[in-house]
């Protein structure tokens, strides 16, 4: 018998990946300095955190439309991430080592974003 697999949220590269990503941000502000915290850290948990919700909100809604603009959401929260990290970096708030993996990680969030806008458009009719 052919058994229908449907696609879980759990199956999102994008979604499991930002996911991960802002537990570690999460780890590593949480160790900041109270004005830090304040200032760059409380912006870029916030967007880091927008990153997995809204693709976790895209892909919990029924139009082809909706899931779409939930995931360009997902897009401009992981542009505005580029950006905490650079000031992160700068501040000397984040090591070298950190920022980088922090660097590579959005890169990499942001390839399987794009994957997950096309394969929506591709696939689902409305």
């Amino acid at each position: 018998m052919n058994e229908k697999k449907y696609l879980k949220l759990s199956d999102l590269d994008a979604y499991l990946w930002s996911f991960h990503l802002s537990n570690y941000v999460w780890e590593e502000i949480v160790k900041w300095e109270w004005f830090a915290k304040k200032t760059v850290g409380t912006q870029f948990v916030t967007a880091i955190d927008s990153i997995s919700a809204n693709v976790a909100e895209g892909f919990g809604r029924y139009h082809k439309k909706d899931k779409i603009k939930f995931y360009r959401y997902s897009q401009g929260s992981l542009k505005e991430c580029f950006d905490w990290n650079e000031k992160s970096k700068r501040r000397e708030l984040l090591e070298e080592e950190k920022y980088q993996h922090i660097l590579t990680e959005l890169q990499r969030i942001e390839s399987a974003l794009r994957r997950l806008i096309k394969f929506t458009n591709d696939k689902l009719k409305y």
